[in-house]
C-alpha cells in the first residue's frame, strides 16, 4: 500500500485539530503556544504534499520559509511570557486579561 494525499491531509488535519483544542481549552499561556505551533506544522504537513503530489518544489520553499518565522515567532513569544511570569509569577491566560486595563 502506498502513502498517497489522502493520508497527508487526514494527518495534518488531526494535527491541526489537536492544536485547535489545545488552543480552546488549555489555560496555560505556554500550552497555548505550544498548539499554535502545532497548527503552523499542520500547514506544513499540507504545504509538503501539496509540493510532493504535484511534482513541484515551491511548497518545499515556503515551507523551509514558514520553519523560520515560526522558530521566530517561539523565542519572541517566550520572551515575553518569561517577562510576564517575572513580573506576575503566572502565566496563566485568565490571569492576563489585566493586563489590558
Amino acid at each position: 500500500m502506498t502513502i498517497g494525499l489522502t493520508h497527508y491531509l487526514v494527518l495534518a488535519t488531526a494535527v491541526f485539530l489537536t492544536g485547535l483544542s489545545g488552543v480552546l481549552v488549555r489555560r496555560n499561556s505556554l500550552i497555548v503556544l505550544m498548539s499554535i505551533e502545532l497548527m503552523l506544522c499542520a500547514g506544513n504537513i499540507v504545504f509538503a504534499a501539496f509540493s510532493r503530489w504535484l511534482g513541484d518544489a515551491s511548497g518545499h520553499v515556503f515551507v523551509l520559509m514558514s520553519f523560520a518565522v515560526a522558530a521566530a515567532e517561539a523565542a519572541i513569544g517566550l520572551a515575553i511570557l518569561v517577562e510576564i511570569h517575572r513580573l506576575r509569577r503566572s502565566v496563566n491566560l485568565d490571569d492576563l486579561k489585566t493586563l489590558t486595563e
